[in-house]
C-alpha cells in the first residue's frame, strides 16, 4: 500500500474571478464545490484520507464545510504566494507528497496515475499556453528543465497537480524558505532543479484539468463536471 499525504493549497483570494470566496469552495453546481470535487476524486483515486489543506482567505469557509480534515494556515496570505504556503504544508512531514492548487478541476484518472508512481513527478499537457499559464520544457534527456511563466519557447502547461518523494522533501523545503514571498512554488521546484534534484514529466495527455483563475474557466470546470457527475 502507497502511504502518501495529499496536500490542498487553498489560502489564495481569489481575486480574478471575483466570487468574495476561496476558490475551492465555488460551486460546480448546486451542492458540490471545487474542493468538494478535488476530495472527491482523492478518495476514488487514491482511497486516502491523509489530507492536508492550507487555509488563508476566508478559510473558516472551508473548515465548517469539512471539519474531517487537518488544516495550517497561511497567516500572510495577502502578502505571499504559493510557494508559502506549500512550504507551511510541508511542515513536519516525512512521507511522499502530492500537492494540488485548491482551484483545480480535474479527472480522477490523473491522480490515480500520479499516486501509482514513484520518485519527482511533474503534472503536465501539451495544449497551446497563454500569458497567465505555468509553462514549462525539458532537458535531452526528458526531465523538467524550467517551470515558470516565463519559459521561452514551452511544450506546454504545469497543470497543478504534482508529486515529491519524501526523500527530497527537505532540500524543497530549504527552496521554499528561500523563494520571495510573491514566488509561485514552481520557483522551489526550479531551485532544486538547478542544485540537480531530477522531477519527471507526467503528460495528462487528453484527461481534463483546468485551474480556475477567470470566469471563462469556472464556466469549462462546470461544463466538465456536469457531463461526468456521477
Amino acid at each position: 500500500m502507497i502511504v502518501i499525504k495529499i496536500i490542498i493549497l487553498a489560502a489564495g483570494t481569489g481575486s480574478r474571478l471575483g466570487h468574495g470566496i476561496p476558490k475551492a469552495m465555488v460551486e460546480l453546481d448546486n451542492s458540490t464545490t471545487i474542493m468538494d470535487q478535488q476530495l472527491e476524486n482523492i478518495k476514488k483515486a487514491t482511497g486516502t484520507e491523509n489530507i492536508r489543506v492550507v487555509l488563508g482567505y476566508k478559510g473558516s469557509l472551508i473548515e465548517e464545510k469539512h471539519p474531517e480534515l487537518e488544516y495550517l494556515y497561511n497567516p500572510r496570505y495577502r502578502e505571499t504566494n504559493t510557494s508559502k504556503s506549500l512550504l507551511i504544508g510541508l511542515e513536519d512531514l516525512d512521507e511522499d507528497v502530492i500537492w494540488m492548487n485548491g482551484d483545480v478541476v480535474f479527472d480522477p484518472e490523473i491522480l490515480r496515475t500520479l499516486h501509482q508512481k514513484k520518485g519527482n513527478h511533474i503534472c503536465v499537457d501539451n495544449k497551446r499556453v497563454g500569458e497567465e499559464e505555468v509553462k514549462y520544457n525539458l532537458t535531452d534527456d526528458g526531465y523538467i528543465k524550467e517551470l515558470s511563466k516565463t519559459v521561452q519557447n514551452p511544450l506546454g502547461e504545469a497543470v497543478g497537480i504534482n508529486r515529491v518523494s519524501r526523500e527530497t522533501l527537505p532540500v524543497l523545503r530549504e527552496a521554499l524558505n528561500e523563494c520571495h514571498d510573491q514566488d509561485y512554488f514552481e520557483r522551489g521546484v526550479e531551485i532544486i532543479i538547478e542544485r540537480g534534484e531530477r522531477f519527471k514529466p507526467l503528460n495528462i495527455g487528453n484527461m481534463f484539468c483546468i485551474e480556475v483563475d477567470f470566469p471563462e474557466d469556472l464556466e469549462t470546470a462546470r461544463k466538465y463536471y456536469m457531463e461526468h457527475k456521477e
